[in-house]
């Protein structure tokens, strides 16, 4: 069976390649470069002509980036026969000189090899240029459109609390009303809403109950479904029942939108509020779900923002008013206002047969705009004290986000209505109302990050610590990242500016003449990681299976799997490097200007790894040696590139860098083997009989396990010391780590066999001199008619024992002996 499966496995992969190869073989189909010249000199004499309009503009765009793309694709034609000319040529050796010749044969190689390269060199190179060429044009293109779309949101209207601005907006109301008043063919509506009667009333009770009873039910839905889960589903249940809050109701907006239009009534002035609903109705029901979710009066599971009752109370009706007034600003600006704040794509939803006065629109935008600094004002003074609602010195990430944007966003909401005041209505629009939505898409990412939090919680089966685990925070951070471009949109970017920037992120940037993409790095981030992981499975497979075989010792295999890792670390590095097409060669100028900050900024760094590969190499000292250095003792436990760590006898680690090892001097007590010498030194009294006491003190030594008979221990005798007779016990022990335990137990024997042989140890001994013993009794002479005394003659005491004092009277009583405890 497995031979079967080998045979069918051998033969799919022989067809792959079969398949792949032909197709991988197929050149870039040819580039019309004539047609190209033509389209890029007309394209760069409309950009020279600033009155060109935006459509041409667009289609100059996109043919561009249509020409770029074939040009991307061309500029590595004939890659793989170009490299096999390169290795080629440098297999012929390195040119001549000036002034050398070589021979002839390979000379004329040479030069065949080198026209056929640049032959084959030739379509990547015109093509490269044609690259170079067609981004310029976009970038033109870009940088125009930027220009004009500044223009618009810079235009200067009058301002909206002069008397005659109200007169328009006046007049335009009176102007919309007539409009509407005015829609043609009533009755031909009026015959066509009998007969479509029954879809439109059901499309208007779907509505109306949608609207009326479905607020209501989903509500209450994410409470009631969270009581009844355990608490691991709770939050999880909550949030994805919670989204019904937006479902429902847009549902209901689009069935009531379906019945409107099915009646005929709407006509040109209708159809763009039609239109615009649907747009408002997300704005406000999702707006009012975040509200209500980032703010719950009553949280399901937990509270998402740490914040006092009155002030989450606070920021539930302030962020409710804010999204009313982005919802009336969204459904007014697309249906009929101008100067919204944003530019009009060609896409755009239709407005309203009538164009609005600037005049006009500025005292409908003054209302908006007050309305909705207001709240935003409001709700931002609540947020920029978040900071000071968590109880801990170091408040969580979000609690400071928001503390920063609702600072900003305090400031931005007031400069907004002053700029509407001032008269650059377009420019106030453009302030506040994404400010708004950045606001609200920073509560979606602190929304979306708990509930990951809660979803790998569920898969864990606990809730502990849920949030601070690696795996949501990393996906969190990965949020962060992919909503850059929401955050880019939101503040005015393009589709196609967000194109162009992916396009160039993609082509990577330059540093020291290499070129490093998101390709690339993904690439080198790939291999190494293969390498890596590699270089494990061979390190436990040296260490567990092949070295334990060998005659080597720990310390010499911990060595050469040490050294195994690094040179695997090595090779994946250059493996990852070459695979991700970074051309070393580019780096020299680099990395010659790096050596000099690596020479004096990393020089002890680099001193101690060349230490380290010296200790692996030498290995002076291996893993299990008792050493020791710089002033500590222990069992040397890892050795890495940069130090060494050693465990202390009191088990604490001491970490050692790896030149103090090589510089210094270093005592190993095991290395090569484990033997090693103790000595013992013994005092016996003066009395004792010296022979006697050697035989004794070698029985005791010998009698000792671990100490070896060759050499053999030996017992010496040293010295006369002050109180004693001073022996040493030598001896070498198989084993010293266990040296303190045989001295230990060499020590209780000595007491015990001295005791049973009678052999007295040592104490100190002193002689005590009266100089003026008649002092004591009281009736001594005038010390200046006293003549020098006459010291007493002291009586000889046999050795242990302390002589007498003699003097002319006894001690009286109670009378000290000068605290030597030998009383005269």
């Amino acid at each position: 069976m497995s031979f079967q499966f080998l045979s069918l496995f051998r033969t799919l992969l022989l067809a792959l390649v079969l398949v792949a190869g032909p197709l991988a073989a197929q050149d870039t189909p040819e580039i019309d470069y004539d047609r190209w010249e033509g389209f890029a000199a007309q394209a760069e004499d409309a950009l020279a002509h600033s009155e060109t309009s935006s459509e041409v503009l667009s289609s100059i765009r996109d043919n561009a980036v249509k020409w770029r793309d074939r040009f991307s694709q061309a500029k590595d034609a004939n890659a793989p026969r170009i490299q096999t000319l390169r290795d080629q040529l440098a297999a012929l050796g390195p040119p001549p000189a000036e002034g050398e010749t070589e021979a002839e044969d390979v000379a004329n190689r040479r030069k065949e090899l080198n026209a056929r390269l640049s032959e084959l060199q030739a379509p990547g190179l015109a093509a490269t240029e044609a690259l170079s060429r067609a981004n310029s044009l976009v970038g033109q293109v870009d940088q125009l459109e930027r220009k004009r779309d500044a223009e618009v949101i810079l235009t200067l209207s009058p301002s909206p609390l002069l008397p005659s601005s109200w007169i328009a907006a006046g007049r335009d109301v009176i102007e919309m009303v007539k409009g509407f008043a005015s829609e043609a063919d009533r009755e031909f509506r009026r015959e066509n809403l009998m007969n479509r009667a029954p879809e439109v009333l059901a499309y208007l009770l779907g509505a109306l109950g949608l609207l009326i009873f479905g607020p209501r039910f989903v509500d209450s839905l994410p409470a009631k479904l969270g009581s009844r889960s355990d608490k691991e589903r709770r939050p999880v249940i909550a949030f994805v029942v919670s989204l019904g809050q937006i479902v429902v109701p847009m549902t209901g907006i689009t069935l009531l939108a379906w019945a409107v239009d099915a009646t005929g009534l709407v006509g040109r002035w209708g159809t763009p509020f039609l239109l615009a609903l649907p747009v408002a109705a997300l704005i406000f029901w999702s707006g009012r779900w975040l509200v209500r979710t980032l703010f719950a009066e009553v949280p399901v599971a937990y509270a998402t923002l740490n914040l006092p009752t009155e002030a989450r109370a606070k920021a539930r009706i302030f962020g409710s008013g804010l999204v009313v007034m982005m919802a009336l600003h969204s459904y007014l600006g697309h249906a009929a206002l101008p100067q919204s704040g944003y530019v009009r794509s060609e896409n755009a939803l239709p407005r309203i047969p009538y164009d609005i006065s600037a005049a006009g629109a500025g005292v409908f935008h003054l209302f908006l705009l007050t309305g909705g600094a207001f709240f935003l004002f409001r709700l931002s003074s609540i947020l920029r004290r978040m900071n000071r609602y968590e109880a801990g010195d170091s408040p969580p990430y979000r609690s400071r986000a928001l503390t920063v944007a609702g600072t900003i966003l305090r400031l931005l909401a007031p400069l907004a209505v002053i700029a509407a005041v001032l008269g650059y209505v377009n420019l106030g629009n453009a302030m506040l109302w994404p400010a708004a939505k950045s606001l609200g898409m920073i509560g979606l990412l602190i929304l979306l990050q708990d509930f990951i939090a809660d979803l790998y919680a569920l898969l864990n089966r606990s809730q502990k610590d849920a949030r601070d685990s690696l795996a949501p925070m990393l996906i969190g951070f990965i949020l962060i990242l992919a909503s850059a471009p929401v955050f880019a949109l939101i503040w005015g970017s393009s589709v196609a500016e967000l194109a162009e920037w992916r396009v160039r992120f993609m082509q990577g940037i330059s540093f020291g003449g290499v070129r490093l993409s998101p390709r690339g790095v993904m690439v080198f981030l790939i291999v190494f990681s293969l390498g890596y992981l590699a270089t494990g499975w061979v390190k436990s497979a040296f260490r567990n299976s092949i070295l334990p075989r060998t005659n080597l010792d720990k310390g010499a295999q911990t060595a050469a799997v040490s050294g195994l890792g690094y040179v695997g670390i090595f090779l994946a590095a250059l493996l990852a490097i070459t695979s991700a097409g970074i051309d070393l060669s580019s780096l020299a100028i680099v990395a010659g200007a790096l050596s000099v900050g690596i020479g004096f900024g990393l020089q002890t760094i680099v001193q101690n790894f060349v230490s380290g590969i010296i200790l692996l190499i030498e290995r002076p000292v291996s893993v299990g040696d008792w050493i020791e250095a710089g002033g500590q003792q222990g069992i040397v436990s890892d050795i890495s590139v940069r130090s060494t760590r050693i465990r202390t006898f009191d088990q604490t680690d001491v970490i050692v860098p790896n030149s103090d090892l090589i510089t210094q001097t270093v005592t190993n007590w095991t290395r090569g083997n484990s033997r090693g010498r103790i000595i013992v030194p013994v005092g016996v009294a003066y009395d004792s009989d010296t022979r006697k006491v050697e035989r004794l003190l070698r029985e005791i030594v010998e009698d000792q396990p671990t100490v070896l008979f060759d050499p053999a221990p030996a017992v010496l005798f040293m010295g006369l010391g002050a109180s004693s007779l001073d022996f040493e016990i030598r001896a070498i022990l198989s084993d010293i780590g266990g040296g303190l335990g045989v001295s230990s137990e060499i020590r209780h024997q000595i007491l015990k066999r001295f005791a049973e042989e009678g052999i007295e140890l040592p104490f100190p001994q002193r002689d005590l001199w009266l100089r003026n013993p008649e002092t004591l009794r009281g009736d001594a002479a005038p010390a200046e008619h006293a003549g020098p005394p006459e010291p007493p003659e002291p009586a000889e005491a046999p050795s242990g024992e302390v002589a007498d004092v003699h003097s002319a009277g006894a001690l009286p009583d109670g009378a000290s002996d000068g605290g030597d405890g030998d009383n005269s």
